[in-house]
């Protein structure tokens, strides 16, 4: 967004006038340091109140810089906004005041020893015209709510916006202090801070093939529990079918789910002494693909093609890029205390990422799952999510639960658990209790994701026994997660068709716009990543 359009966005319009019908009986003085009452001829009364002190805030009109015409800089027009703050917080004041001043009004008007003798008739009107004016400054109070939520908004914005053109000209920086020379066939933080988008993202029409780059990072793709000797793990990953399996040794492999001989589904077959075999002519293949047994024929030199597999942390893991794969997996145990309750595996209709951003997204809680984790919860008047500016953690504002995206598409988050219901004015360290939550989603295809959900709790120890409660667990997030589906569908069918998902992003989207810039540079090749520590060669 450019200094002027932002400018031009955070101005509010501004009303230096208000009509009110005893405006010419009240008498206020600067700053509110004062304020009238009306006395028995109408004659004002000077009175000190122990609320008056919220009225004493200087009128900021005669400091608002001096920005109409001008091309402002982003910390210019970040001054702009809090001077935006400023004012309406002072509009506020007066509103209230006002409401105040008909409230002393009305009890003036109701006071036998305040007035002298008027008849019922003449109460009432004036009884009905002071309502009147409660009313419409009631209704200015609420406009100046709306008001101080809208600014608050476009300044948490634009702080964004300060932070994020530091940490780029940090990064650019320390990338040239870094570089041996000024030329490089790999794009550069600049090139992308010229190539990414700043004010919106365009995620639209129908889903393009996963660049090979995407591909170069360890996915986990099964939980080791569901890997037995004897069974088999099919899973889809980039629009290519594969098959996990335990060898001789009890390490799992991955290989092609297609047989060489005749291309049948290599996990309709069985295990036979640590190799898969296939159940249409019995061809035998061990974790590395290698063809060891072709019965009734003589044995040919036959593999199929084998993907690096590791098991780290109860999961299973698989690297299917071209490129060669990292010596280390990251660390997805649960924290220090707490004990795995769940491990749920379900396949989704969906593309990885806009599954992603609805993870990555907590302000839709109380409008999306009131009939499940969200019950109860109240609508602020303001979410923000607060993180470093270079990473992609941080924690909600004013929900206690702590997220971060660690990619390549996994998300991470700990709930601070008070009560049912309350989850509002508490961080994480404050609650006693609390529940962590792993998601993986493993891009199946271009419109389908498998999901690996990893639910643990630092309390109650004893459910983990109690018979059948895993049941009850993947019911609860079933029915979780089909609120969020029947949304995110709904997404899909209309991106399908051109709208664009990230249109207008606000300033409680940060981590989900993060997410995208962080994907948009792996596919274009940069070479230190955005938000992350992080470099590709």
């Amino acid at each position: 967004m450019s200094a002027i359009a932002t400018a031009a966005t955070l101005s509010l319009p501004i009303s230096l006038s208000r009509s009110s019908k005893f405006s010419n009986k009240k008498c206020v003085r600067a700053g509110f340091r004062v304020f009238a009452i009306f006395g028995e001829e109408g004659g004002l009364v000077e009175k000190k109140s122990s609320w008056s002190t919220i009225f004493e805030v200087e009128d900021p009109r005669s400091k608002f810089p001096q920005s109409k015409g001008k091309f402002l800089d982003v910390n210019q027009a970040l001054e702009v906004a809090r001077f935006d703050i400023q004012y309406l917080d002072w509009r506020a004041r007066q509103d209230l005041l006002t409401i105040m001043l008909l409230h002393e009004k009305v009890v003036e008007v109701l006071n036998p020893l305040a007035r002298e003798y008027k008849s019922v008739g003449t109460l009432k009107k004036e009884l009905a015209e002071l309502q009147d004016e409660l009313s419409q400054a009631h209704k200015q109070v609420h406009i100046s709510e709306a008001r101080v939520s809208t600014a608050l908004d476009k300044l948490a914005y634009m702080e964004e916006l300060v932070n994020d053109k530091l940490l780029q000209d940090k990064a650019t920086i320390e990338s040239d202090r870094s570089s041996p020379s000024a030329s490089t066939s790999t794009l550069s933080v600049d090139t992308v801070k010229s190539k990414l988008p700043r004010k919106s993202l365009n995620v639209s029409g129908p889903v393009p093939s996963y660049h090979p780059r995407l591909k170069n990072f360890w996915y986990p793709v099964a939980f080791s529990t569901d890997l037995k000797d004897d069974t088999m793990v099919p899973i889809d990953c980039f629009e290519e079918p594969w098959v996990i399996f335990r060898g001789k040794d009890g390490k799992p492999g991955c290989v092609q789910n297609t047989c060489a001989h005749r291309a049948c589904p290599l996990h309709l077959g069985s295990i036979n002494e640590g190799r898969i075999q296939c159940p249409y002519h019995g061809w035998e293949y061990s974790t590395d693909g290698k063809c060891e047994k072709m019965p009734s024929t003589k044995l040919r030199n036959v593999k199929l093609k084998a993907l690096p597999c590791f098991e780290q942390d109860g999961m299973i893991w698989i690297w299917p890029g071209s490129d060669p794969p990292t010596a280390t997996l990251p660390s997805l145990e649960p924290p220090e205390g707490f004990k795995i309750h769940a491990e749920i595996v379900m396949e989704l209709p969906v593309e990885h990422g806009l599954l992603l951003d609805n993870l990555l997204d907590l302000a839709h809680a109380p409008f999306t799952h009131t009939s499940t984790f969200a019950k109860g919860w109240s609508v602020p008047s303001l979410v923000k999510f607060l993180t470093p500016s270079s990473g992609l953690q941080g924690y909600w504002d004013p929900y206690p639960i702590d997220m971060e995206f660690r990619p390549p598409c996994i998300v991470l988050s700990t709930i601070g658990i008070s009560k049912p219901g309350k989850l509002e004015g508490q961080s994480t360290k404050q609650c006693s209790t609390h529940l962590h939550q792993l998601h993986v989603c493993l891009p199946s295809s271009r419109h389908k994701t498998r999901l690996l959900y990893r639910m643990s709790l630092d309390f109650a120890p004893m459910l983990e026994h109690v018979p059948f409660m895993h049941y009850l667990w993947r019911y609860f997030a079933e029915q979780v997660l089909n609120e969020d589906l029947r949304l995110v569908i709904g997404q899909q069918d209309r991106m399908l068709n051109g709208a664009n998902v990230w249109n207008f992003p606000v300033s409680y989207d940060k981590l989900g716009v993060r997410y995208r810039l962080w994907r948009d540079a792996v596919e274009q090749g940069v070479k230190q990543l955005p938000f992350t520590n992080q470099h590709k060669s």
